[in-house]
């Protein structure tokens, strides 16, 4: 077991919680100028270094953990959009949303004694993990460069290098790939993409209703 160090861990939550809430102010504040953008990523890097209680990553590490590696490849994403001027998206990819929530429960079952599959345990594997990480992270290159969902696969590939290469957040795979904010948006995400297709599928099946007496006065001013 490869547990990064405790003062790299404490940098990187600082600065990952830093970076996720700087992108949730931007993605929700109608902000166009480059400058104020800044200014709103230097003011949450600030508030976030502030030593012990008084920073908010204090509480927020207590509360949800380290953000997990895919959650600050997110945030970083969707900051690269908005400096650009695109919005970015508020609810993940169906796909995706789809299987970190229902990995996400699967684990959450695990670790509470529910399934008692030791899947949680595996992310601290010294073999099974880093070469499960390596082959990921290749597959999400090649994805990235070609072009396929290419912010989702870069902020795969950021957080299994940062497994890789520095163990964070917490040296266990899992912790690299998921959180319980990230499980809550995917579930939310989940939860709205069935939605909107449950309403497609309603709105398909009322199609023929209502064109049928449509059709049906169509054919009598041409009879007549």
């Amino acid at each position: 077991m490869n547990l990064p160090d405790l003062m790299l861990q404490i940098v990187y939550g600082r600065l990952a919680w830093a970076l996720v809430a700087a992108a949730l102010l931007l993605a929700l504040l109608p902000v166009t100028a480059r400058r104020t953008k800044v200014l709103i990523v230097a003011a949450t890097v600030a508030l976030m270094a502030l030593p012990g209680p008084a920073s908010p990553a204090y509480w927020l590490t207590l509360a949800l953990q380290y953000p997990s590696g895919l959650l600050l490849g997110f945030a970083v994403m969707a900051l690269r959009a908005r400096w650009h001027g695109r919005q970015p998206r508020f609810a993940m990819r169906p796909g995706l949303a789809l299987g970190l929530a229902a990995i996400g429960l699967l684990l959450y079952l695990d670790t509470f004694g529910v399934l008692a599959l030791g899947l949680y345990y595996g992310g601290f594997s010294p073999v099974a993990a880093p070469l499960l990480a390596c082959a990921a992270a290749v597959g999400f290159a090649v994805n990235a460069w070609r072009g396929h969902a290419a912010a989702p696969s870069a902020a795969m590939l950021m957080a299994l290098l940062l497994f890789s290469v520095l163990r964070l957040p917490t040296g266990n795979l899992w912790d690299a790939l998921l959180d319980p904010l990230l499980w809550s948006w995917a579930l939310g995400s989940t939860i709205v993409a069935a939605r909107r297709r449950l309403a497609g599928r309603r709105a398909l099946h009322r199609q023929p209703a209502q064109a049928g007496p449509d059709l049906v006065a169509a054919r009598a001013v041409r009879a007549e």
